[in-house]
């Protein structure tokens, strides 16, 4: 039987350490063994804040279509929350197994497909909701500071710099929705918000503890 395997790792930064890579490395490493396999094509996928964009899910799927491959993902869990991925895998129309969820099929995999895109909109519309409620309530949201502080604080250039920059906000984007959110729910002060993204087991970008302070930064960022 021949194979194309196919890992995702969340950033740059770990996929250069092998946080999560080697694990889903020894995961298809299994596979094969199990089952006397033969790698025809290895993809490994660094998602961006592009999330649609799976460039090397798209040479995967290709891969496995010209050379009549079977598609092995390490992990579906994670994946299976994006509605994009799913639905280029139940139309690329190749045979898959995923080592983490060996039962999924094309069928389970649409219905996961179309159960992501009703999470997805569901998100949006209480966030509309529940910040239509605070701006009626008088609820004031988003940051009163603007820019100047994050200007202000501003150190060196050049590409280290740039990457981290853009590092930064890409993490600041992904938070946006969940702040709006809880600020819509009355919590408004910086201590109120940084002990609600505690409460709920959200890390900090470095994977600490929120304070008042790290919250400023996100919302000077996401004023930015």
């Amino acid at each position: 039987m021949k194979i194309v395997s196919y890992i995702r790792v969340s950033t740059q930064k770990q996929n250069a350490s092998g946080l999560g890579l080697e694990a889903q490395q020894a995961a298809i490493a299994s596979y094969v063994a199990a089952h006397g396999a033969v790698t025809v094509g290895a993809f490994v996928e660094v998602e961006s804040g592009r999330k649609n964009s799976r460039p090397q899910l798209q040479a995967a799927l290709e891969c496995a279509q010209l050379t009549g491959a079977r598609l092995v993902i390490a992990k579906l869990d994670r994946l299976g929350r994006n509605a994009a991925f799913l639905l280029n895998l139940q139309d690329a129309g190749v045979d898959f197994v995923a080592c983490d969820n060996q039962a999924a099929t094309p069928l389970t995999i649409g219905i996961m497909a179309v159960v992501a895109q009703e999470e997805a909109r569901a998100i949006s519309e209480r966030t509309k909701a529940a910040l239509a409620a605070a701006k009626a309530r008088g609820t004031r949201l988003g940051n009163p500071n603007g820019a100047a502080a994050l200007l202000r604080a501003a150190r060196g250039n050049g590409a280290g710099v740039a990457a981290q920059r853009a590092s930064a906000d890409e993490r600041a984007a992904k938070l946006a929705k969940t702040l709006q959110m809880i600020q819509a729910e009355g919590f408004t002060s910086l201590r109120a918000l940084a002990d609600e993204l505690k409460r709920r087991g959200i890390k900090t970008a470095r994977g600490g503890d929120w304070y008042a302070t790290t919250v400023r930064n996100v919302m000077q960022r996401l004023a930015a």
